[in-house]
């Protein structure tokens, strides 16, 4: 399968990007702490992610937690978008499990009350999109079951996203069922191209294994694109890396982002540098805006091979 082809409105002048920063990468930081350093550091926002440590979904007295948040973000002038990748907050034992594909009813319904709640505290915060992903082919389970099994999982939540006006981004992860832009058109019309289903693009995903190159590749998704992961990464290996130390042309990338008319966050992703963290938080942002005002480099600078098709498995690397 290749991207779904679409010609995107393009503005009369490139829109100014607001750059965010994930609290999967300051895990070890309190979330009013993490709050309060993303805001001395200038970003405009921060990927919130739903975490033990970090407004935990499950909890009790969620709503007071939330709307105290609410307010933090208030104070702090920071906006949000609510993030769904905790690896084990919903089971000990299983990374990102269960999923939205496993063959337990019981076990798929855990992970769409999760989404579910993830509308509930993003309608709160006015978060500008609720983020998710497919999950892995279970052992045993035919890529049709997997394809229906996420289709009717997810009904559910776009309704409680719908009622909420709160879009549900999905993210192309590697190795997952939804890879690749192809699959999330493929679920796009599997579900009747509902309003409210949306798309989460990982730069770093693009380079890894999108057959376009990066900056095509925010292109092609713009009609769709309600929320912007960004990190370094190199073609064929699934390795969130700081800026710098991978192959993506980034002028080119952000050129292309400002010229769709994005609106939402465009967070940086390193969820594996949590140990350094505020480090990275402060090195981030500079880049960015550096990168920004930079003109994009030639487009031989970085090839970018043609796959044969949108679904070969790049080499896991240090996945999220």
């Amino acid at each position: 399968m290749t991207p779904e082809p679409s010609t995107p409105q393009v503005p009369a002048a490139p829109t100014a990007l607001r750059f965010g920063y994930g609290t999967n990468g300051l895990a070890d930081l309190r979330l009013d702490d993490a709050l309060a350093l993303l805001a001395d550091l200038g970003y405009d926002g921060v990927g919130l992610t739903l975490d033990h440590m970090h407004l935990d979904p499950l909890a009790p007295d969620l709503a007071a937690r939330t709307r105290q948040v609410g307010r933090r973000l208030a104070a702090l002038g920071l906006e949000v978008t609510v993030e769904t990748g905790a690896r084990y907050v919903l089971d000990p034992r299983r990374k990102h499990g269960p999923s939205l594909l496993d063959p337990d009813p019981a076990d798929r319904a855990r992970r769409a009350d999760l989404l579910i709640r993830a509308v509930r505290i993003a309608a709160e915060l006015g978060a500008h999109a609720v983020h998710c992903f497919s999950g892995t082919l279970p052992p045993g389970t035919d890529e049709k079951t997997a394809w229906d099994r996420l289709a009717d999982t997810l009904t559910p939540v776009l309704a409680a996203a719908t009622a909420a006006d709160i879009p549900l981004a999905v993210e192309p992860e590697p190795g997952h069922l939804l890879a690749t832009l192809a699959d999330f058109h493929h679920l796009r019309h599997a579900l009747g191209d509902p309003a409210h289903l949306g798309l989460t693009l990982d730069i770093g995903h693009c380079q890894c294994l999108e057959p376009l190159p990066p900056a095509d590749c925010v292109s092609a998704a713009a009609p769709w694109l309600r929320h912007v992961q960004i990190e370094d990464m190199r073609r064929g290996r699934h390795e969130h890396l700081p800026f710098g130390d991978g192959e993506i042309d980034f002028p080119a990338v952000l050129a292309a982002l400002a010229a769709t008319g994005y609106q939402g966050l465009t967070v940086v992703e390193l969820p594996r540098h949590s140990h350094a963290g505020p480090h990275f938080a402060e090195t981030s942002l500079p880049f960015l805006r550096a990168a920004a005002a930079r003109p994009p480099l030639t487009p031989a600078t970085f090839p970018h091979p043609v796959l044969s098709t949108g679904t070969s498995a790049p080499t896991e690397g240090t996945p999220a």
